[in-house]
């Protein structure tokens, strides 16, 4: 395991806590961030107040750091991996990997840096030449443009989403103040 990949779970496992049932998630009872459905689908049996720090870890490798691939994306930029990695355990792999490919196409100068890329949720090859493209030719400065990109449409998504459901207004100030940075 990579130390950015340990470091990012370890720290969202801080600010995700231990066990919650709190009657407004719609993820219901969770332990260090993981739903009882993702327990369930990778296996987990036990009492979702009893889910080890040890295989919430493997759920993060697995179910997120793995499918976002994040392993090649650290090696791009290691903000960037952090901030899918946060996004997507938060909000969906799909939704993590369509931010980035939706702020890599507005912020591509007209298709000049390279050819848009699909926004499909999928980050393979050509969402990771894009990257390397847009790092390659907007530098450090561009790096930190898209991380706020990123950030942007997510806090967007969790007003919008607050904004359709009430109950959501239990967690937005705490979304707002720890993921949207």
């Amino acid at each position: 395991m990579t130390d950015l990949k340990q470091k990012s779970i370890a720290t969202l496992m801080v600010i995700e806590g231990g066990y919650s049932d709190n009657k407004d998630d719609s993820g219901g009872k969770t332990r260090w961030g993981v739903t009882e459905e993702v327990a369930r689908r990778h296996g987990y049996q036990g009492k979702m107040s009893e889910l080890p720090q040890t295989v919430a870890a493997k759920i993060y490798t697995t179910e997120y750091w793995d499918s976002l691939n994040l392993n090649a994306i650290e090696g791009i930029c290691p903000a960037i991996a952090e901030e899918l990695f946060d996004t997507g355990v938060n909000l969906g792999t799909y939704r993590a990997a369509t931010f980035l490919q939706r702020s890599l196409n507005v912020l591509n100068l007209k298709q000049g840096i390279y050819k848009d890329i699909k926004v499909d949720g999928k980050l393979g090859y050509q969402s990771l030449l894009a990257l390397m493209a847009y790092r390659d030719a907007r530098g450090d400065e561009g790096l930190i443009v898209l991380h706020r990109a990123l950030n942007c449409l997510q806090g967007a998504f969790y007003i919008e989403l607050t904004e359709r459901r009430e109950k959501d207004e239990t967690f937005i100030y705490g979304w707002l103040l720890n993921r949207v940075v």
